[in-house]
């Protein structure tokens, strides 16, 4: 079973979410800690799957604390202020919980979690990205090779030192970093729209001005990258005359 720790300086917040994560089952508390230190200290001698991390702490902020952690660590961060939200993404978080916590929320991002842990496995690791042409990429895992129709592909997140790629049947991982796949998928409809995700246009159900919706998945657009992606999906839904 999973492990995981609560880090946050509120005692009523720790209270509420070791109440919470114990309703689902899930995942073992291995402990609990008021600040960033502490849990660091315990982090030296125990190994730890997923960090539930408080942003507004003192001594040390939880985003200032997730850039120390051990990358085979997840995280997904609490708090108050929705302002956060991208930054920690940014930090490749697997997700963000707003307080006061809702149930079904936690339990979807507990449940992201778990998967990328599967994902993250030993197995799955090893597989690579061997080549690719204009129209697919060959991953090969367990000795065969896959082909990935770009089609296919709904969006490829950033984790760690890998990529997920979404695609309409599974979840794939591999080593290599955002920007190397992207220039692998190459083509108008991959639109690079963070420091942690690249979308296919084909996909996109709706937007705002801070996120996309590609079915239940939302997925943050970063600053430096709004006005290309606006131009490039505006373009790409209206046409050129």
């Amino acid at each position: 079973m999973m492990n995981c720790i609560i880090v946050d300086d509120e005692p009523l917040a720790r209270a509420e979410m070791r109440s919470l994560i114990s309703e689902t089952s899930k995942i073992d508390i291995l402990g609990e800690f008021s600040n960033a230190p502490s849990a660091l200290d315990f982090l030296k001698d125990n190994d730890v799957d997923l960090i539930f991390l408080d942003i507004e702490m003192p001594m040390v902020t939880g985003l200032e604390f997730a850039e120390m952690l051990p990358k085979k660590s997840l995280i997904i961060f609490t708090t108050a202020y929705s302002q956060y939200a991208l930054k920690s993404y940014e930090l490749e978080a697997v997700d963000y919980l707003l307080k006061p916590i809702d149930p079904q929320r936690l339990e979807k991002a507990i449940n992201k979690a778990i998967l990328y842990t599967e994902l993250l496995s030993n197995d799955t690791i090893k597989n690579t990205i061997e080549s690719n042409t204009a129209d697919f990429l060959f991953i090969k895992a367990d000795r065969r090779f896959y082909k990935i129709s770009f089609s296919d592909i709904k969006f490829i997140e950033g984790l760690k030192d890998y990529v997920v790629i979404h695609t309409r049947q599974q979840k794939l991982i591999t080593a290599m970093n955002l920007k190397t796949i992207h220039q692998k998928v190459s083509g108008d409809h991959f639109i690079r729209v963070s420091k942690s995700y690249v979308v296919n246009a084909d996909y996109i159900d709706s937007f705002d001005n801070h996120n996309i919706y590609i079915e239940e998945a939302e997925i943050p657009i970063g600053e430096v990258y709004k006005a290309e992606f606006f131009t490039k999906y505006t373009d790409g839904l209206l046409g050129t005359d």
